[in-house]
């Protein structure tokens, strides 16, 4: 049904009587920030999971299979694409809407501008968390810094009423016809992202459909074939000044249409926002400056000492860009001393970003004497209590009574190590002989031109030393390490490691304690063969140049899984290009497990996972999932290998060919299928007999590509042990439902792919040509 958006409207605002009916409801930030989303039914959401902003994109898949709205959620590679999945579709004149966390946001960020500078309106809620590295996944404000110039109003929301609330505004304000530009909603990693408060709805999403207003007809877009434009021209001096000058009256125009559209939203919700917060500022003294969560704390100590007779205030922006100059001269122009803490430095500013604003504000004051001081707190989501805020009024207090700050600029809450308490190394170091058995032999056979492998019993292989650890934190029945550790029992002799982001590396190595035995590094999801195709060219380049006396057979593996091979894959494309001696590792485990089991391009047709949720309007994921193997070797590297631990004398084999071609000719790929029992609803200890009938079912044939020639190693067919397709995925709690008679179109599609796929690896395997 249609909605007459302007009688809608006139009616919302008319008077308080006519104030649309709210449901009063307990929520986090994201569950609101995904109901704004849905009652205004945006057109597409481009997104790639990150903790903690994943949940948004969760949620609002879960109420599609309930069909609560109509958005299309794409699913891209990475951060990055999710941005210009984000571009293209805003370019092609409709709604679009995104989150995104920390390291995403950087990702995504030389995107970004491009929105801004073209004058495309959109919404991105960034639900903020610390940069890396070192990983951390909890809330602080160092992403959103990295936001301030890249020409977007940014909107801060404190609690999740605030997130629902800024969200509805923050449309309203992007296609603002003296505006069109994106615009950033962010609130707290886990303080609001995450912790349920009380809040209230808009009942019908007609009220918030007709707040909003109808989607603006008369702005270009690149679906009008009467109308041709060209979208993002090349453009140099004189024009990109004027360009950048429109942006800027822009942005500018945004802080004072927010008033009028808050206000306005005052009257259907009855929910006030300003362009500060202010707190008992009417008469303030001394003030902390902080922004979302911890600026509610303050306010409670505020309180306390207002008792006490001390004229104590707090101010906290509810925008940020463009910065609200005017209003902090005013509420500040009385003030003896005002702390501004955040949660986030700019490393040799002698203050962080939003110090030096305030600062520059108040200078415009004639005659100001306020003292100004910058603490930098709650790094890494270091929480901030009462005894914090009062810490800050007391250091405010102390430089309003002596008129100078005596120490202008320092960190708070940060603790000096103490060499008593350093950790003390369990495990002598074991290298060079400790991992060298003997008992593997790999040679070169002239005849056929591959490899001669010969392994021992694997009792024999038992006292090889593990080369990860007891004592991680892995889930019960998790596969990673099983498959790992079996995959290294090939390798001898010493290697160095790297893992990407992923379950793998956060379970093995939360400060202080590691689970490494040998070298490990760690880099992004998108980053990491780069990063250790870097490391192998110094290792020889430093062996070359004397600077170093290591043995010759080092080995350099990367280990990826939980869908790093999706953002990782352009990287781990042109390392395999170049052919650097070392091997790459994946682990499946069929989605992006340390995120929440959100689908990757690994997760089957069909399966269920918390983006491809399973209900009365979708059944799992909707596309079929790539075979990296088949990529990776089309790049012709010397070897690839599919392995998984149900099958462990061919798994052992194959990682000894892996050493000596990474060795001695460049780049291997190898896959291990591992299961997740948590995210495939599975019983934890049927993890081998689960990927073993993933092997006999041919949806993971067993096989290696060797200098370009395809063999199957475990053939089902001729063993005769193959089995349904269906078999296998009764074995999971996430595929069952594609057993059921209503599913039937599902199971037939992704057994005739299975199937498709064995025949072609098994002509392969028949004709070393193709």
């Amino acid at each position: 049904m249609s909605i007459n958006y302007e009688q809608e409207k006139a009616t919302l605002i008319a008077g308080q009587n006519n104030k649309p009916e709210q449901t009063l409801t307990f929520e986090s930030g994201n569950e609101m920030a995904a109901m704004a989303a849905a009652q205004i039914n945006y057109h597409i959401m481009g997104y790639f999971p990150i903790t903690p902003s994943t949940e948004v994109a969760q949620y609002l898949d879960a109420m599609k299979t309930r069909g609560e709205h109509d958005i299309v959620l794409i699913p891209a590679d990475g951060e990055h694409g999710s941005a210009g999945v984000c571009y293209g579709a805003a370019a092609a004149g409709g709604r679009v809407f995104n989150a995104t966390s920390a390291n995403g946001f950087l990702y995504m960020l030389e995107q970004l501008p491009v929105q801004s500078g073209t004058r495309f309106p959109m919404v991105l809620n960034l639900v903020t968390r610390a940069i890396s590295g070192p990983l951390d996944i909890r809330g602080d404000h160092s992403d959103l810094y990295y936001g301030l110039n890249i020409g977007w109003p940014i909107l801060l929301a404190r609690d999740p009423q605030a997130v629902y609330d800024m969200n509805i505004m923050a449309l309203r304000l992007a296609e603002h016809k003296d505006v069109r530009l994106p615009v950033m909603v962010a609130y707290d990693g886990f303080f609001t992202s995450h912790q349920k408060r009380r809040v209230q709805y808009f009942s019908d999403r007609k009220a918030v459909q007709a707040f909003v207003g109808e989607m603006p007809s008369d702005y270009v877009h690149a679906l009008d074939p009467a109308n041709p434009v060209t979208i993002g021209p090349y453009m140099n001096d004189p024009d990109l000044i004027n360009n950048n000058f429109q942006q800027s009256e822009a942005i500018y125009r945004a802080g004072e249409l927010f008033k009028e559209i808050a206000a306005e939203y005052e009257k259907i919700s009855g929910r006030k926002y300003e362009t500060l917060d202010l707190y008992r500022m009417e008469d303030a003294e001394v003030a902390v400056f902080l922004l979302n969560s911890a600026a509610e704390t303050a306010k409670d100590v505020a309180d306390k000492l207002r008792v006490q007779g001390i004229k104590a205030g707090v101010i906290s922006p509810n925008v940020i860009r463009p910065w609200p100059t005017e209003e902090i001269k005013e509420a500040c122009k009385n003030l003896k001393a005002i702390l501004v803490g955040e949660r986030a430095d700019s490393y040799g500013g002698h203050g962080a970003n939003l110090t030096h604003e305030v600062k520059s504000s108040l200078q415009e004051i004639k005659g100001n004497e306020t003292v100004v001081l910058s603490r930098i707190f709650g790094v890494g989501g270091k929480d901030f209590f009462h005894e914090d805020a009062e810490a800050f009024f007391n250091m405010a207090l102390e430089a309003a009574e002596l008129g100078f700050a005596p120490v202008p600029f320092d960190y708070f809450g940060h603790n000096p190590g103490n060499t008593m308490l350093a950790p003390k190394r369990v495990l002598e170091p074991l290298y060079g002989d400790a991992f060298k058995t003997g008992l593997i032999t790999v040679k070169p056979n002239e005849d056929t031109g591959k490899l001669d492998v010969k392994i021992p019993p694997l009792r024999a292989l038992t006292g090889k030393p593990k080369r990860i650890a007891p004592g991680h934190g892995a889930c019960p029945g998790c596969g990673i390490f099983p498959g790992l550790e079996l995959f290294f029992k090939g390798i001898e002799g010493d290697i160095v490691v790297l893992f990407q982001t992923g379950c793998a590396m956060v379970v093995t190595t939360g400060y202080p304690y590691s689970s490494h035995k040998q070298s490990y590094i760690h880099n992004l999801f998108q980053n990491g063969a780069a990063t250790l195709s870097g490391v192998v060219e110094m290792f020889f380049e430093r062996k070359r140049r004397g600077e170093i006396e290591v043995a010759e057979d080092f080995t350099f593996v990367m280990v990826t899984g939980d869908g790093g091979m999706d953002i990782g894959m352009g990287p781990a494309i042109g390392t395999a290009l170049r052919n650097h001696k070392m091997i790459i590792v994946e682990y499946d485990n069929e989605g992006y497990m340390n995120t929440g089991s959100q689908l990757s391009y690994s997760t089957p047709l069909g399966h269920m996972t918390s983006t491809s949720n399973v209900g009365k309007f979708q059944q799992g994921k909707k596309f079929h999932h790539k075979d990296t193997v088949q990529i990776m070797a089309s790049t012709n590297i010397p070897y690839a290998f599919t392995g998984t631990e149900a099958f462990p004398q061919d798994l052992v084999k194959k990682a000894a060919k892996a050493q000596w071609y990474a060795q001695h000719m460049g780049l291997v790929y190898g896959k291990i299928l591992i299961a997740c029992p948590l995210n495939w609803k599975s019983d934890d200890e049927k993890g081998g007999s689960i990927v073993e009938a993933a092997v006999n079912s041919c949806f993971f044939p067993l096989y290696e590509i060797e200098q370009g020639i395809t063999s199957i190693t475990y053939d089902p067919e001729a063993k005769g042990k193959r089995i349904e397709v269906q078999d296998w995925l009764k074995l999971m709690g996430k595929t069952r439902h594609m057993t059921k008679l209503e599913n039937e179109q599902y199971l037939q599609d992704f057994a005739g792919e299975v199937e498709r796929r064995w025949r072609r690896l098994k002509a392969k395997h028949e004709n070393e040509y193709l």
